[in-house]
């Protein structure tokens, strides 16, 4: 599976950004697609995945939306009302026969897309 992430930017405090991956190769519906970030200094945490149903950290829920295309094969993160803390770089990641149950453990994830920075300016 390959991913490819983008969709990243600057944006103010309050504003919106739509990242994008799309995915590639051995890909089927209940392959699991979830997005990761890293801050500076800080270690990469769970954003938000998807199979079926969407699953999403605390820190983003109510404010970011996961989306599927599957005729496009994209996962998409709608990021509205974004904070100067959800700076960062953002990956999307991917894996294929997942327990749903692990499925905010970056460790269970076998592909990874490259990351995409986005920065929010207060």
């Amino acid at each position: 599976v390959q991913l490819q992430a983008s969709g990243g930017g600057l944006v103010q405090a309050g504003g919106s950004l739509r990242l994008s991956c799309a995915a590639s190769g051995r890909t089927n519906s209940r392959t699991v697609v979830g997005w990761f970030r890293q801050a500076p200094g800080k270690e990469r945490e769970f954003v938000a995945a998807i199979r079926g149903n969407e699953y999403y950290a605390d820190s983003v829920k109510g404010r970011f939306t996961i989306s599927r295309d599957k005729t496009e094969n994209t996962v998409y993160l709608q990021m509205n009302s974004l904070k100067p803390e959800d700076t960062a770089v953002y990956y999307c990641a991917a894996a294929n026969g997942m327990i749903l149950s692990s499925i905010r453990m970056g460790t269970q994830y076998s592909y990874w897309g490259q990351g995409t920075q986005v920065t929010v300016s207060s």
